[in-house]
């Protein structure tokens, strides 16, 4: 079941945009253009994007403003990035975190 907002109380429905799949840890999902990560992980039910360093506790979405760095993931197997603030696109591929890496540009 997905969570995806197609219809806000707001800004009203929201328009027609392109499917595209991307990929987490290996598994295959549907998001949209437009979308961030955090944006489409969460759509899909996922909300644990990487464990904690030292405790290993789950960790996610916190601020969505790109503050606070609890979403970082990493990007085709090297480059770390903040879930919600980057843009998906069609065949991304997403990794969950274990440790620090290197910081994103």
């Amino acid at each position: 079941m997905t969570m995806r907002v197609n219809s806000h109380p707001v800004l009203g429905k929201l328009g027609e945009r392109k499917q595209i799949t991307i990929y987490f840890n290996g598994k295959p999902f549907q998001a949209y253009e437009g979308d961030t990560i955090a944006s489409s992980m969460m759509a899909e039910g996922v909300y644990t994007l990487r464990q904690h360093e030292e405790s290993g506790k789950e960790r996610g979405i916190y601020c969505n403003i790109g503050h606070c760095f609890e979403c970082r993931v990493k990007l085709g197997g090297r480059r770390v990035v903040r879930a919600c603030m980057t843009p998906v696109f069609n065949g991304m591929e997403i990794n969950s975190l274990t440790a620090f890496g290197e910081r994103d540009e």
